[in-house]
């Protein structure tokens, strides 16, 4: 058993991003999505170490890539995977949508209701990671 075997606090799911410009994408972050940089520790080298951000109750952290990490490559429109935050209503899919191409990142989809129901868009920022807004929210029941 962990120390942390008594706590009522529920599992929760973070991703990490490795960036070649992490300092750079947690500006560029902050600027096209309304992200928060909750912690920023940098390495030695001009990079970041460790930085996390927020948005809402959605966290994740992102460190620079010394490492050289391939990107995925498209097939379609799509690489495939990516991060998906859940808002609340379609008109906050379409601000962030637009505000995301005006920091330039690149469409990938344009906001619209797929067929099972999610109004979505999906963008791809500087570097190639894909992020997708839409108002379903995962794990929640559903009438679709």
């Amino acid at each position: 058993m962990t120390e942390n075997s008594n706590s009522t606090r529920p599992a929760s799911l973070h991703a990490y991003f490795a960036y070649r410009d992490a300092v750079g994408a947690l500006r560029w972050l902050e600027k096209a999505f309304g992200f928060e940089t909750t912690m920023e520790v940098p390495d030695d080298k001009g990079g970041i170490m460790h930085a996390e951000m927020r948005f809402g109750d959605v966290a994740f952290t992102l460190f620079t890539d010394e490492q050289g990490y391939d990107r995925p490559a498209r097939k379609g429109d799509t690489v495939g995977h990516g991060a998906y935050i859940g808002l609340a209503t379609e008109a906050a899919v379409d601000e962030i949508h637009a505000q995301a191409i005006a920091a330039g990142a690149e469409s990938v989809w344009t906001p619209d209701t797929t067929e099972w129901g999610n109004y979505r868009c999906r963008v791809a920022d500087p570097e190639g990671y894909e992020w997708t807004f839409g108002t379903h929210i995962p794990g929640q029941p559903t009438t679709w």
